[in-house]
């Protein structure tokens, strides 16, 4: 052996020194073993390096490329470009980055790279022949035409990452998303802002919607006045009857208060009292008298009266739901600056039975703690269902006894192509299975979460969405079949496998997957359906609760199964009930409700799937969230509903999507399919009762006006095929969403959701006296038509002052104090004879100025300025910031 050959240092490192004359064969081995970890070593550095000097700027060009149409959607394409910028140089020709193109590329404008659709979202740009690689600072560009429009900088996701067969996955560092110091939210440091109203945010050629620009805000909130005294006696929600006796303060809790419950269970008011305390005002025996009156008089269900006279404070009710808002009004009276109190009555009930918040925690993970905190506010301003979405295409969230796969794949996505170990990256997750957007709740979890919400009166409505959006469960039960086959066990492989394997369907979801859909037609699916609800309804148990109410979803069926040798089977089968393919997604719908009420839950579904169902086979009770658009005419698939005795829940989504963006804004976060302008006061606007007069106040997505036609309509054989609410049918309630593909981590959930929730609270609780009374003789209503007449207007106008200074002067202030990261808004702001003039949609928020990038400035009047001039208004405490505008 001539050691000569080999570094001391390889000995060292193998182990040989020391141990023994090793043969040559062995020596040979090692060394050769060695040398390739060092090969394969100095490689993963090389590609690393690669990774994290390469800069990406992806660029949104045009909406309107010259091979694409402009009006309608067929044909419809947009032209971006991502230019890669190598910092070293990088002369391999078998990489692939992977990326998230939300809307796929439909042509590549280059011949020195391919773009490919890998699933979903996920693409993959790899070289051609013609790349002659990477060279340092030398730019390349990659152009290509889109499907659809891309009107929003947050459609471009983060975390591209970049793959070299036999190395591990490396992050490509600048698309890494960053913080803003001052405001806390998210940035993009690889998007190239937008610039151009007309190519980059237009949506066609029809598209009248105005950027939110300074000027456009500054027009819109001139109305509103900054009226601190308004907020004094307001309570949100607003009280169905309140009459103040005294015109200045008549008590104060700032000594606390002296809690006299008589009957009444602490219990089940402690939450509440916990929030007074959280603002100050804590129990003491010197504290002014506090008494729990059961009411002698039975109220409505969550009905209570509040007294508040110079000798204590009075809240009577028939319920533990009852004296909970009871307290939240107090609450609510309460002002941080003072805690101090007029003399009023107040004797109030909810408008609607259910006053609920969607979250979407499936698409990207949102923690335990979010979920607690939001529980809070939505027992704060009297919300009392939480429907939780904990399953979908993209992972699934609920540790289910017994199928560990579900967790152990299903709630991680990562860089593993065969799916073993978790499922594909998806909406900018990046490679890494560690990702804060994957996860789920255990079972201690989701049972500290009921009993966090039983203690709050507040229902959680479990959604593990199917048939459709089902892509996380059955990629996670064809791990567990490998698994079980693997060990020789076909039968238990098979028990809860969700795809006929011979399924020969081509199909495409709305979001893309050709997978994402569970067959109907297997016993092994009902099986599947049954375990998963009978293990939550256990861990409902085990909180001390039962489980009423389930959502299956059952939206967006993508028209699968037709090829399935099962489905066709079952369809030949004269004893399923099914008589045409078309009924293949309903027979599952049917099927399952029914499975439920033996159970005794209630199924709940979203509407496009519920409407495909047959009424008559369905069980008598059933609940139907409508996310129809109300432009389009949802209003009269929600009337439809409505009109069969189902619990119709109204979801629509230009005004109760809250994963929409505030203002029409492309640097706004969120989707913005039904609407890209959701602000707080349009949400106050809508009248839920009559749906269709919305459209005297409201325009479509363009920006453009609507005629909403609610008179009967029948077709040739007289059938109806439309029209009004039958007389006296009322809805169930309403239901504000926060869906979670753009939405990515908990601060930027509650820039989201708050403040908007508190609007949410004050349109499911309260009944505005301007609101158009519902005409069940039917009716059309546009802008032309005058049923909201300018009395309602003006009613409106004076009720949203009072809210808007209520919010700015008061609540927002509690939601600093509870840790609530909501959005500070936009200012309006334009420059007049050399004067700066700003305003909020919220009076009492900070206001503040700079020019020419100086220091920041308080705003309190018109000021003369010179240069250029940026303006960003201020959280109540003073602390965070919004986002800044530039007025000129």
């Amino acid at each position: 052996m001539n050691n000569k050959l080999i570094p001391i240092t390889l000995l060292m490192s193998l182990g040989l020194l020391g141990c023994g004359q090793p043969t040559t064969n062995q020596i040979a081995k090692d060394e050769g073993a060695a040398a390739q970890q060092v090969s394969e070593s100095s490689a993963q550095q090389a590609l690393h390096q690669f990774a994290t000097s390469l800069a990406v700027n992806y660029h949104t060009l045009t909406n309107y490329p010259q091979q694409c149409t402009s009006t309608g959607v067929d044909g419809r394409c947009f032209a971006a470009q991502i230019e890669l910028v190598p910092g070293v140089d990088f002369d391999r020709k078998d990489w692939a980055i992977y990326y998230s193109q939300m809307r796929p590329v439909k042509q590549v404008l280059t011949d020195a790279f391919e773009l490919t659709q890998v699933k979903g979202d996920l693409h993959r740009i790899t070289p051609t022949e013609r790349f002659s690689g990477f060279q340092k600072d030398q730019p390349v560009d990659i152009a290509f035409l889109g499907e659809l429009w891309q009107l929003s900088e947050t459609d471009a996701m983060p975390n591209y990452y970049i793959v070299v067969p036999g190395l591990k996955p490396e992050l490509i560092s600048s698309t890494q998303l960053t913080v803003d110091a001052s405001t806390g939210m998210e940035q993009r440091p690889y998007v190239e802002t937008y610039v151009s109203a007309e190519s980059q945010y237009k949506r066609s050629d029809t598209d009248k919607l105005k950027w939110a620009t300074p000027q456009v805000l500054f027009d819109a909130n001139q109305d509103i006045e900054s009226r601190p005294e308004l907020a004094v006696n307001a309570i949100i929600p607003t009280p169905k009857r309140q009459i103040v006796t005294s015109q200045s303060p008549v008590l104060s809790l700032a000594s606390g208060y002296h809690l006299d419950a008589g009957s009444v269970a602490k219990a089940s008011v402690e939450a509440a009292l916990a929030r007074l305390a959280h603002l100050g005002v804590k129990p003491s025996p010197q504290g002014i008298p506090l008494k729990l009156e059961p009411s002698t008089t039975k109220l409505a269900e969550g009905g209570y009266r509040l007294d508040i006279t110079s000798d204590g404070i009075t809240i009577g009710a028939s319920d533990d739901a009852g004296f909970s808002y009871g307290l939240a009004s107090l609450t609510s009276l309460i002002s941080l600056d003072t805690l101090s109190l007029n003399a009023m009555m107040i004797e109030d009930e909810p408008r609607y039975d259910f006053r609920g918040m969607h979250v979407d925690v499936a698409r990207n993970f949102h923690s335990k703690q979010f979920i607690l905190d939001l529980l809070d506010q939505m027992a704060a301003y009297k919300l009392n269902k939480l429907h939780l979405h904990m399953a979908d295409d993209e992972g699934w969230r609920l540790e289910i006894d017994g199928l560990p796969e579900l967790t152990l794949v299903g709630s991680r996505r990562c860089h593993d192509l065969q799916e073993d170990t978790c499922l594909l990256p998806q909406l900018g997750s990046g490679p890494d299975g560690d990702s804060k957007v994957n996860g789920f709740y255990s079972k201690a979890d989701y049972i500290e979460i009921l009993k966090y919400a039983g203690a709050r009166q507040i229902q959680v409505i479990p959604s593990m969405d199917m048939p459709g959006h089902s892509r996380a469960a059955i990629k996670s039960m064809e791990a567990r079949y490998r698994r079980l086959m693997a060990e020789g066990n076909e039968a238990a492989a098979n028990e809860y496998r969700l795809i006929d394997p011979l399924d020969k369907t081509r199909y495409a979801s709305i979001q893309y997957y050709d997978d994402n859909t569970l067959n109907v037609c297997m016993d092994s699916s009902y099986h599947f359906v049954d375990k998963v609800v009978s293990e939550i309804s256990k861990l409902h148990q085990a909180a001390g609760q039962s489980l009423e109410l389930y959502h299956i979803g059952a939206d967006e069926t993508a028209g699968a199964w037709v090829d399935s040798p099962v489905c066709q089977a079952l369809l030949a089968d004269k004893e399923s009930g099914l008589d045409s393919e078309a009924h293949f997604g309903a027979y599952f719908i049917e099927r399952v409700a029914n499975m439920l009420a033996d159970k005794g839950i209630e199924t709940a579904g979203w509407s496009d799937g519920m409407s495909h169902t047959r009424p008559e086979r369905m069980p008598a009770n059933n609940q139907t969230n409508i996310w129809d658009v109300v432009a389009h005419g949802g209003y009269q698939r929600a009337h439809a509903q409505a009109n069969l005795g189902w619990d119709t829940v109204l979801s629509n989504p230009e005004v109760l999507y809250f994963d929409f963006p505030y203002e029409a804004d492309p640097k706004e976060h969120g989707y913005y399919w039904a609407s890209r302008s959701t602000n707080e006061r349009k949400l106050f606007s809508f009248m839920p009762d009559n749906l269709p007069a919305n459209a005297e106040q409201w325009t479509d997505i363009e920006g453009k006006p609507f005629e909403a036609d609610d008179t009967l309509k029948l077709d040739d054989a007289g059938k109806r095929l439309s029209g009004p609410l039958n007389q006296g049918v009322r809805f169930k309630g309403i239901q504000g969403q926060l869906w979670s593909e753009t939405i990515r981590s908990d601060q930027v959930v509650e820039y989201m959701v708050f403040p908007r929730l508190l609007v949410l609270a004050e349109r499911a609780w309260h009944k505005a006296d301007w609101e158009v009374p519902y005409q069940y003789q039917g009716a059309k209503y546009s802008p032309e038509t005058n049923y909201f007449t300018a009395e309602m207007r003006e009613k409106q106008r004076v009720q949203w002052q009072t809210f808007a200074n209520t919010l700015g002067y008061k609540e927002l202030a509690k939601l600093d104090r509870a840790g609530i990261a909501y959005r500070v808004p936009t200012l309006g702001a334009k420059i007049k004879d050399g004067y700066l003039q700003v305003n909020s949609i919220y009076p009492g928020l900070g206001i503040e100025y700079r020019v020419d990038g100086g220091q920041w400035q308080q705003y309190t009047e018109a000021v003369s300025v010179s240069g250029r001039v940026e303006v960003r208004g201020v959280a109540a405490d003073g602390i965070r910031k919004g986002r800044i505008l530039k007025v000129n």
